[in-house]
């Protein structure tokens, strides 16, 4: 049995990130066909020649050329990044069930958090990252960082226990493993593992299910209150 299998908030590495490739996906389809529609009913209605036509074909190849040049290579960006967050979460669904807790793609009203482990060495906080390498661990940027330590903050605010909180990079080699910075560890996913299982003991069983709960009960709460009234008034019913 798999770590992930005891996940009660229900969620699978990467959920959030392919919802977002998906719906900008969709949406870069859905404006394409409109104006390519818009475009043929001018033609037809007011022939090939019509000034108007002229202009909705110049607007449809320009919007083409914008997606092309910009929102495609988000899209490439999103889809990366969610591969990484798959491939992590996969990593870390393979940690023994009856000594880790393993939940994806969390959300407390603050941003996403890519992977929370709860095991013996205690609670920590996964952000993945699909840049290509070398890293050098004395560059991660700033911005990173500040956001690996604000997901520490908030969950172990939740939980009452103190989190750490890593960096994994999905597909880059890292020039120094396990090194820190600003007290976030920046590891290459291929290691992350290993470092977990190797880590002192910290927490007793006992502790990572009270932990595991108190991290249940917060995720469940931010979903009731993201919810609309209609929708807790049907749970009420």
């Amino acid at each position: 049995m798999h770590a992930a299998e005891s996940d009660p908030i229900g969620r699978k590495a990467g959920q959030y990130a392919r919802a977002t490739v998906l719906r900008l996906r969709m949406r870069t389809l859905m404006g394409l066909g409109i104006l390519a529609v818009c475009t043929a009913f001018l033609g037809r209605v007011n022939g090939l020649h019509a000034p108007l036509f002229l202009a909705s074909e110049v607007a449809l190849l320009a919007s083409m050329f914008a997606i092309s040049r910009y929102i495609l290579p988000v899209v490439e960006r999103r889809d990366r990044g969610a591969m990484a967050e798959e491939q992590v979460g996969a990593l870390l669904d393979g940690l023994p069930h009856e000594k880790w807790r393993v939940v994806h793609d969390v959300s407390l009203g603050r941003g996403n958090v890519d992977h929370i482990v709860i095991g013996p060495p205690g609670v920590f906080t996964i952000e993945t990252k699909s840049h290509p390498g070398p890293i050098r661990a004395s560059r991660v940027h700033g911005a990173m960082l500040s956001q690996a330590q604000a997901q520490g903050r908030a969950i172990a605010w939740v939980t009452g226990v103190q989190a750490e909180s890593l960096i994994v990079f999905s597909r880059a080699w890292v020039d120094r493993p396990g090194a820190r910075r600003k007290g976030v560890r920046i590891l290459p996913a291929r290691m992350l593992v290993g470092f977990l299982e190797k880590r002192p003991t910290t927490l007793t069983q006992g502790d990572i299910e009270r932990t595991h709960r108190s991290l249940a009960t917060a995720v469940r709460q931010q979903r009731q209150r993201g919810r609309t009234p209609a929708e807790r008034w049907a749970l009420i019913r």
